[in-house]
């Protein structure tokens, strides 16, 4: 018989024949007032009722983490789908793009869905979490999974096995229903009571809490504009018949996917010159202020909305924000002592707001440098000033934050957003999520050109969002226009240089887990390779070879 030590985060150890199950041990996990929805077994990330049969160290994941808040989606997600099979059979649930903390779905049943029938699905939810219900994982062969899709109408899911075959599949179970989750669930629906229904345009959003306060619903905020763009590139998808993984990987296989790869970036060329248009029938706008979460593109985007602006007339003329950091001494420090050079205040506000009313009134300004690796701003000579043609063009983090130039009046400003918003889902249940196609187009860039492992880009990853949250999205509606940078052939292409950089995360490293996750989001889509992608494409910024220098 076979002997196995756990090692729990106490350091004490426990000796065991053959197996363990996590949740026959969750009395040596101190909960700390928080629920445990997994445990991480040597850094990857399993269910309480996935049985450990190697020498481990066992650690939970409660439901205040990052990590805990994807569990309890994901497995909301499930009861979703459950009760929409239990009160609507045959009927296509179908996710779509989050919206705030909530993800926006539909139902294709003949007729757009009604709020009585919401406020079932609602029920039929409280229903099941009430009763506490195991959620129940297992495998079964490839032809019983085309079989059990085909049954269900699981319709892009059943497609996706045509170009992801593996021998046996994992699949979840939930009373009468089963679907296919790219990640653990919780063990019981019991531990799922924080969520609602609430109807939205022609859909609704399921509602979730978040990982700071696990135990109720923050409060909604719209994001219409957001939300319009979304809608915009779904009714697009939609009409090329591209609107998830298996359709994608369909026209790489039948190597139709070079003309997808043309539309896409065509259309995104067409949104930047009606940008460009909006700026111009504005009359009065002076500076461009362009602002976007890491890794959306923003400098890519303002070199060919440059060339868009150029084209109608004008002669753009970039500032760097960056060259205004403020001396090191004078850096705010983040709550761990860390200079933070995310916030507002590490910049000089004043010198910059003083040089861009200098530059309106028409006169030349001295332009000031900043040197990162002394940490001190200084003036090595360079001048600029505005012709009568003349547009400047600014991309930073707080650019639709007015608090960064509130001696510009208004009606000077356009102030563009940009998100790497993709209309495509892995299949009917799961979605893509941005953050996860920003993340992968920083681990590529980060090794790239930073010389960054992937593990050292999913280590700072939450920090980064931290920024994103308090300096970046609370603005995002203060957009004169928004544009999104996702192109929807670009997962494949970054899963070239993604791949063999998550695979070096070991699993005695912390970011294993999300590593490992990346990898199995990764595995869904077929490859393209780089000679595909066109020399000014957004994707460059990325894997390199860029027709614009950097």
């Amino acid at each position: 018989m076979k002997q196995i030590t756990l090692t729990f985060p106490d350091h004490s150890t426990m000796e065991a024949e053959d197996e363990v199950t996590p949740v026959t041990v969750l009395n040596r996990l101190d909960g700390n007032g928080h629920k445990i929805l997994a445990v991480r077994v040597n850094n990857e990330i399993c269910s309480l009722y996935s049985p450990i049969n190697i020498s481990a160290s066992v650690r939970p994941v409660y439901d205040n983490t990052a990590e805990g808040a994807e569990i309890y989606r994901r497995s909301l997600c499930f009861v979703l789908a459950t009760a929409a099979h239990n009160l609507f059979p045959g009927a296509r649930l179908l996710v779509g793009h989050s919206l705030g903390y909530g993800y926006y779905y539909t139902i294709e049943n003949g007729h757009p869905i009604m709020v009585e029938e919401i406020e079932l699905l609602k029920a039929e939810m409280y229903r099941i979490i009430n009763e506490d219900e195991v959620i129940s994982t297992d495998f079964i062969s490839y032809e019983e999974a085309c079989e059990l899709f085909e049954k269900l109408c699981l319709t892009e899911t059943r497609k996706q096995l045509n170009y992801r075959c593996p021998a046996r599949i994992r699949i979840n179970h939930l009373e009468a229903f089963s679907d296919l989750y790219f990640g653990p669930l919780v063990s019981n629906t019991g531990m799922l009571n924080v969520f609602d229904l609430m109807p939205y345009q022609e859909g609704f959003l399921l509602r979730f809490p978040s990982h700071a306060d696990p135990n109720s619903l923050p409060e909604f905020k719209d994001q219409p504009k957001l939300f319009e763009i979304y809608k915009r590139y779904k009714a697009w998808g939609k009409q090329l018949n591209v609107t998830s993984a298996a359709s994608l990987n369909e026209l790489i296989h039948d190597r139709k996917v070079n003309d997808f790869i043309n539309i896409t970036e065509t259309l995104q060329v067409k949104c930047m010159s009606d940008i460009a248009d909006q700026i111009h029938a504005r009359g009065t706008a002076q500076v461009v202020l362009i602002a976007g979460p890491s890794s959306s593109g923003k400098t890519t985007t303002s070199k060919k909305l440059a060339l868009q602006l150029e084209a109608i007339g004008y002669k753009p003329k970039v500032i760097s924000l960056d060259s205004y950091y403020v001396g090191r001494d004078q850096t705010p420090r983040d709550e761990n002592g860390d200079y933070d050079y995310e916030c507002l205040e590490a910049l000089n506000i004043q010198m910059l707001n003083e040089n861009l009313v200098d530059l309106f009134a028409g006169k030349t300004i001295k332009l000031p440098s900043y040197d990162f690796h002394k940490g001190v701003s200084y003036f090595k000579g360079d001048e600029m000033s505005l012709g009568p043609n003349d547009i400047l063009v600014m991309e930073g983090i707080h650019g639709l934050n007015d608090r960064l130039t509130p001696l510009v009046p208004a009606d000077k400003k356009f102030k563009i957003y940009l998100s790497a918003l993709t209309q495509l889902n892995l299949d009917d249940h799961n979605r893509i999520a941005t953050s996860d196609n920003r993340l992968i187009r920083r681990i590529v860039r980060d090794a790239q050109f930073r010389g960054k492992s992937a593990a050292d880009t999913i280590a700072m990853w939450n920090n980064v969002q931290r920024g994103e949250r308090l300096h970046i999205f609370p603005f995002q509606n203060n957009a004169d226009a928004m544009l999104n940078t996702a192109l929807d052939y670009e997962i494949p292409v970054l899963k070239v240089y993604a791949e063999p950089l998550l695979r070096c995360v070991t699993p005695l490293q912390a970011e294993f887990s999300e590593a490992d996750r990346l990898l199995q989001f990764l595995n869904n889509f077929s490859t393209i390779p780089a000679t595909a992608v066109p020399g000014q494409s957004i994707i460059r910024e990325f894997i390199g070879g860029s027709a614009f220098h950097y």
